[in-house]
Formats: structure tokens, sequence, C-alpha cells
């Protein structure tokens, strides 16, 4: 079985930075796409990032574009989100996901979804 572990939220200032990790168990992380994901309160989920398996190509939500970087580690399973200059409106619960499917713009057919890690920012 999958399971996907988020960590590195917290509570920052507008314009700090944070990195969020997300451990894969299993044997075929490197064959995953992986995203990030967000939900404010009383808001939809969306997406926020993703990259492909080889961690060649990347996607992002204009929302962070120039902001926010995703990158893999696929020797240690684990896929980061590095945040910089934090906005207010990023606070929400992170979630990573993980899906078989080829293809980064896609948005939907992600498999597997860890519990998520909450990310604050005070202005």
């Amino acid at each position: 079985q999958v399971q996907l572990v988020e960590s590195g939220g917290g509570l920052v200032q507008a314009g700090d930075s944070l990195r969020l990790s997300c451990v894969v168990s299993g044997r075929t992380f490197s064959s995953y796409t992986m995203g990030w994901f967000r939900q404010a309160p009383g808001k939809e989920r969306e997406f926020v990032a993703a990259i492909s398996y080889g961690g060649f190509s990347t996607y992002y939500a204009d929302s962070v574009k120039g902001r926010f970087t995703i990158n893999r580690d696929n020797a240690k399973n684990t896929v980061y989100l590095q945040m910089n200059t934090l906005k207010p409106e990023d606070t929400a619960v992170y979630s990573c996901a993980a899906k078989r499917q080829i293809g980064v713009t896609n948005l939907d057919g992600y498999d597997y979804w860890g519990q998520g890690t909450q990310v604050t920012v005070s202005s």
C-alpha cells in the first residue's frame, strides 16, 4: 500500500519561505507523477504544482508561478515544495498526491493522497 506523509508546514509571516516535504512509501515512487494541492477554509481544493516521474517536467498554478518550486529526490522517495515570498492567501492545508498516469498538466487521476500539512501565513 502506498502512503504519503507530508511535513514542513507551519506559521510564518508574509514574505517568508517554507519547504514542504512528502515522503512516499513503496518501491515505485520513481514511476509516479507527483503533485501538490492545497485547500483553504471554505474553499475547494486547488492544484499547486506537479512534477513528472523523472523530474524533467514541472507545471504550476498561475498563482504560485515564480514563487514556488517543486522538485523530487527519487533516491529518497521524497517530493518537495519550496515556497518563497509567501502571501496570506497561500494559507491552506497542503497535500501531496501521486498518480501512475504520465502528464503533469492533467490535474486529474491522482491515485494516492497524503493527509496534509497546515501552512499559515500572517500579514
